[in-house]
């Protein structure tokens, strides 16, 4: 028999009931006679506080609260991929068929389809002992994504029987399992998860490898590593989105799992379909194959948005269970921690900073520590890569959440206004961005792309901060006052900003740029340099070296040399080499 309780108060999302109940803390609940989902936050021995996933309007005191016994959890197995849910993992297609455009209360459908029939092969045998992790059957699920089916973390025992191989849905038993205490119990290919709890692993290993993302500015300057965390900060209008698409289109993570946080419907609307008609490039099969979607618009009840994330992660982190390299898209955890805001109000908690709760920094910092590349249960490896697009309000990258996120990722990537207005995109700015995570990755492109790599990508950083100090005299005298090798210093910082820093997504080439691309590019760059700078030694001025075209003709490597025709590269070195000659003939 289920607790019960009687509605004594109600403060929007949130409310009271009065007496002893027997609810657990962090238990579903179901509210009101439309059967409304929601979670026990607080307990006193008079008191149980809840907080409610839908909208309460039309809820009133008297109505009756009945426990569920188990904690908000996610269903998990095949049938994630390709779908999009809501903040509480209801498909929304199926949400659209019960209740039409607009989502009705207390609608009640499963997460996944119970009555699709999957092609299982069974991958254990009686008489075999199992574990945490072990994989009991296979599923293809997607063209690409071979969905392994797994012992919850909790269960050790022996295998009592095995069923054929053959079709099943989601709830038909396919394996038993004699437990240690001799009791026996029932294997599914869909077991639940509570969101708020992250799923054990046997070992964290150190950042080793990046996560490619095919965009110059990340992954030459500002590296994220598979298992990493990143923050994306930036105002209105900045890119945050775009930047996290363009990491979801082509990074080299198997899954991403992307969680519209109270984002405006309109702009979400554009995910969904772009998503829907996009080609991934490594297969050629829809991307949406490999994706899950959480969609939690800006008008959707705040609690619901409070929880995605956590939806988000616990669904990320089931499928790197399987072994597989999953990239979180979490756009954007500042309207999660206004939802926190706004719970924080109504439970009339003491405030900190701007009014967010107190305990903001030690959810932000739960958040992203669920990420990393692990060991699992059953011995295969696995990373979750988180990416968090936070939106300070006015570009202020002073206030909590920005300050908060900053001091729990390795990797910042500060989105600058400025940029952004004068089209340059991705407008990542070089001097406010950075990533911890360069020493860690330094033996990766050392033995993957070439021993000099990290050391031509710090040249190119500091021609970049060499130009930010002279633009300061620049802007106070002109540049026609500085001596010759600090123009140079400014015109190859131009090259640099304009021919590999700028990337255009609209670009065949250009949207997606392979690493040894990307190395030659630096490479014909910091060559430029080199050659002009023995010229202007020389005594040669920079209005002579101007008079050539070749710092265009770098400028638009990007666009004239193909990702797949890159012996183009020498034909670039010897324009520089015949630009470096035709000089020296003319002035000489």
């Amino acid at each position: 028999m289920n607790n019960t309780g009687i509605i004594y108060g109600i403060n929007g999302p949130v409310i009271y009931l009065k007496g002893n109940t027997g609810f657990k803390m962090s238990e579903m609940v179901y509210v009101g006679e439309q059967h409304l989902v929601g979670e026990v936050i607080a307990l006193t021995r008079d008191t149980t506080t809840i907080q409610v996933f839908e909208e309460t309007t039309g809820l009133k005191p008297g109505e009756t609260v009945t426990a569920t016994g188990d904690a908000i959890s996610v269903t998990l197995g095949p049938g994630i991929l390709d779908n999009i849910f809501d903040g509480i993992e209801r498909p929304l297609s199926e949400i659209a068929k019960e209740s039409g455009k607009y989502i009705t209360r207390g609608v009640n459908v499963s997460s996944l389809n119970t009555t699709k029939l999957w092609d299982v092969h069974m991958t254990v045998k009686p008489g075999q002992e199992v574990l945490g992790g072990t994989v009991i059957a296979e599923t293809q699920e997607t063209p690409m994504i071979l969905h392994k089916s797994m012992v919850p973390p909790s269960t050790h025992g022996t295998v009592s029987w095995v069923a054929p191989d053959g079709q099943y849905t989601v709830l038909d038993p396919i394996v038993k399992v004699t437990l240690d205490d001799g009791t026996e119990t029932e294997l599914k290919l869909a077991q639940k998860w509570p969101i708020r709890i992250a799923r054990p692993t046997l070992k964290r290993y150190p950042a080793s490898e990046p996560l490619i993302t095919g965009q110059r500015i990340l992954d030459t300057m500002f590296p994220i590593a598979k298992g990493g965390t990143a923050a994306v900060p930036g105002g209105f209008g900045t890119g945050k989105t775009m930047t996290q698409h363009q990491i979801a289109k082509w990074s080299n993570a198997d899954i991403i799992i992307y969680i519209g946080c109270g984002e405006r419907g309109n702009e979400m609307t554009q995910v969904l379909e772009e998503f829907s008609e996009l080609v991934d490039p490594r297969t050629g099969n829809p991307l949406m194959n490999r994706t899950a979607l959480i969609a939690n618009t800006s008008n959707m009840p705040v609690a619901a948005r409070e929880a995605s994330i956590y939806t988000g992660l616990t669904l990320a982190e089931y499928y790197r269970d399987m072994g597989y390299d999953v990239a979180i898209m979490a756009d954007s955890t500042s309207r999660w921690a206004e939802a926190l805001r706004e719970l924080s109000g109504r439970l009339e908690e003491m405030p900190a900073e701007e009014g967010f709760p107190a305990y903001l920094a030690s959810r932000l910092s739960a958040f992203y520590e669920r990420a990393g590349m692990m060991q699992n249960l059953n011995g295969s490896e696995g990373s979750v890569s988180i990416i968090g697009a936070v939106s300070p309000q006015g570009g202020d990258f002073s206030e909590p959440v920005t300050m908060n996120t900053k001091r729990f990722v390795r990797c910042f990537w500060g989105l600058d206004k400025a940029l952004a207005y004068a089209r340059h995109f991705p407008a990542i700015h070089w001097l406010t961005s950075y990533s911890e995570y360069l020493t860690d990755l330094a033996p990766w492109y050392k033995d993957n792309v070439n021993k000099n790599f990290i050391d031509m990508r710090n040249q190119l950083m500091g021609i970049l901060n060499q130009e930010s100090s002279l633009m300061e005299i620049v802007k106070l005298i002109g540049s026609d006052v500085l001596p010759d090798d600090q123009k140079l210093i400014l015109d190859i910082a131009r090259v640099i900003r304009l021919g590999f820093l700028q990337q255009n997504a609209f670009h065949k080439d250009d949207t997606c740029v392979p690493m040894e691309k990307q190395y030659k590019m630096m490479e014909i760059i910091l060559y430029l340099y080199k050659k002009a700078k023995v010229l202007v030694t020389m005594g040669m001025p920079m209005s002579v070296l101007k008079e050539d075209t070749i710092f265009e003709k770098v400028i638009s490597i990007k666009y004239d040399v193909p990702n797949d025709k890159l012996d183009m590269f020498e034909d670039y070195r010897r324009a520089i080499d015949e630009f470096y000659d035709n000089v020296l003939k003319k002035n000489g």
